[in-house]
């Protein structure tokens, strides 16, 4: 049993992946070789059942992490401007917030009135403009404090994923 933070847990699971990524590649190298028939072949040191099982030490040791990760997001909570969360609905919350942002930015680069020549007039030469539908100077609003949002949750969860830990059974 070890004690470990979600970003140490993250970084483990990093490690992991590309330990498993080189014994797939010793794999994938050493399990068949080329010989031509006048020739003495030079045949890798590969052992299936060596490698085998240690690709599913590694899966194992990920599984158990990520479990652990889990558990410890849907258990533990935090709170961000007089919401409590947990890990895992702070997660979600992020990443509708994020859209919301991309949203909100887009409307607020927005003139009130654009030029646009996307259709044709019926009478030719007669500009046709674009125009917006919604109080600018809202969204600009609510761009900002969506952002504060963002960044006050993102140190929330820094911080949770610095500071909090939790047991991994490897």
């Amino acid at each position: 049993m070890e004690r470990m933070t979600s970003a140490f847990a993250h970084k483990m699971i990093r490690q992991l992946t590309e330990e498993k990524q080189y014994w797939l590649l010793k794999e994938e190298n050493g399990c068949s070789y080329c010989a031509s028939a006048d020739e003495e072949p030079v045949i890798p040191d590969y052992h299936y059942d060596e490698v085998a099982e240690r690709l599913a030490e590694i899966d194992n040791k990920i599984l158990k992490i990520r479990h652990a990760v889990n558990v410890s997001n849907c258990s533990n909570t935090i709170e961000v401007m007089g919401e409590t969360l947990t890990i895992d609905m702070a997660l979600i919350r992020m990443a509708q917030l994020s859209k919301l942002k991309d949203k909100l930015d887009r409307m607020r680069r927005q003139e009130p009135k654009t030029r646009t020549m996307q259709r044709i007039s019926a009478r030719m030469g007669v500009p046709e403009y674009l125009y917006i539908n919604y109080d600018l100077g809202l969204v600009k609003k609510d761009f900002q404090e969506t952002d504060e949002r963002i960044t006050k949750l993102q140190l929330a969860l820094d911080r949770y994923n610095q500071t909090v830990e939790f047991d991994v059974d490897i």
